[in-house]
Formats: structure tokens, C-alpha cells, sequence
């Protein structure tokens, strides 16, 4: 069975963007960079909505055909291409070659199909789509950055009830240290 991965870049004092909709001090450095390839590359499909789906997909198809682009990037490129992304979105019309457009009523349908096949990780981009799906998420990875926002999008939801997790693991990399938890098991 595939697991859903929610990992994203967060402030210290944990938002995924600031106020101001920013999160260009998530971008990543080199050593960061390929850690993220490293994920990317075993990841079965991305799992985007609207808002990540429009950051990411005008710039990586690009990307991946530019020849100028540096070895780390130019490999996340084409990771980045040659896995599916489902995109779940109520106002786009369509989506690239490449990604698959799913209504957000379907969203958890979806999902679930999704994870009883066998293969990779599926990997969540976004806070709404993640707080939509909070219930199949298997593992949350935390990077967080050495900054504070002040307020912004938060990388967890409001939870209605509490939420156990286990700790997996941690790592520091270019000053951004990367926390894993999984769901605990009932009981545990």
C-alpha cells in the first residue's frame, strides 16, 4: 500500500508562507536541493492543489528543457516531469500533459485508490489540500527554517480532535532542520 507524505518548508514558528502569501525563504540550496531530489525520485505521484499545482508547473516543464539550468535543478526538472500530479482543483478548467485535473468532492476517493496500489509515496504540496486530506496522511515532514513570520498559512490545520504521532526521525542540512512524524499506531 503507497503512503501519503505531507512535507513542505515552514518558519520556526510554523507557517508555510507569511502574511504577505511569501515563502521565498524556503528556496533551497544545493545540499537541500538534492535531498529534495532524493524524494522526489522515489515519489509514485504529486498531489497538488490549485495553488502549489500554479507555482510549480509554469516554471519546471520549462526547466526541464533548459540547458543552462544548473545539475541540481536540471535533475529535479525531470523527476518533476516524469511523475504524475493529480491536481485537485474546483475553478481550473484543465492542466497540463502530464498532471490530472480532480475535482476536490473526489478528492479523498481519489486519494484512497491512490494508496491502495502498490509504489512510492505520494507526495501532498499545498496546506488546503493536505488540511483536506489530513485523515490519509501517513507521514508529515517539517522543514523547518531558521525564521520567524509572524502569521501566515499554517503547516497544520485546525484539528477538531488530537492527533498522535511518532517521532521517525530528524536531520540537519544548510540550517534547516527536517522533522518526520508518522501516525501513531492505536494503542501505542
Amino acid at each position: 500500500m503507497a503512503r501519503v507524505n505531507y512535507s513542505m518548508g515552514v518558519s520556526l514558528d510554523g507557517y508555510i508562507k507569511d502574511a504577505d502569501d511569501n515563502f521565498g525563504w524556503t528556496a533551497p540550496d544545493d545540499e537541500l536541493h538534492r535531498y529534495y531530489n532524493e524524494q522526489a525520485r522515489e515519489t509514485q505521484a504529486f498531489l497538488f492543489g490549485r495553488r502549489i499545482y500554479e507555482a510549480m508547473e509554469p516554471y519546471w516543464p520549462d526547466a526541464a528543457q533548459d540547458p543552462t539550468l544548473g545539475e541540481t535543478e536540471a535533475e529535479f526538472a525531470q523527476i518533476y516531469v516524469d511523475t504524475p500530479r493529480f491536481v485537485f482543483s474546483d475553478t481550473l478548467k484543465e492542466v497540463s500533459e502530464g498532471a490530472r485535473l480532480v475535482r476536490r468532492a473526489e478528492a479523498v476517493a481519489e486519494v484512497t485508490r491512490l494508496k491502495e496500489a502498490d509504489g512510492g509515496p505520494l507526495g501532498i504540496g499545498g496546506a488546503g489540500l493536505a488540511a483536506s486530506l489530513f485523515d490519509l496522511i501517513d507521514e508529515f515532514e517539517l522543514r523547518v527554517h531558521p525564521v520567524l513570520v509572524g502569521g501566515g498559512t499554517p503547516y497544520f490545520p485546525p484539528l477538531r480532535d488530537q492527533a498522535d504521532l511518532r517521532f521517525v526521525g530528524s536531520r540537519t542540512m544548510s540550517g534547516v532542520v527536517l522533522l518526520r512524524y508518522e501516525r501513531a499506531e492505536v494503542g501505542s
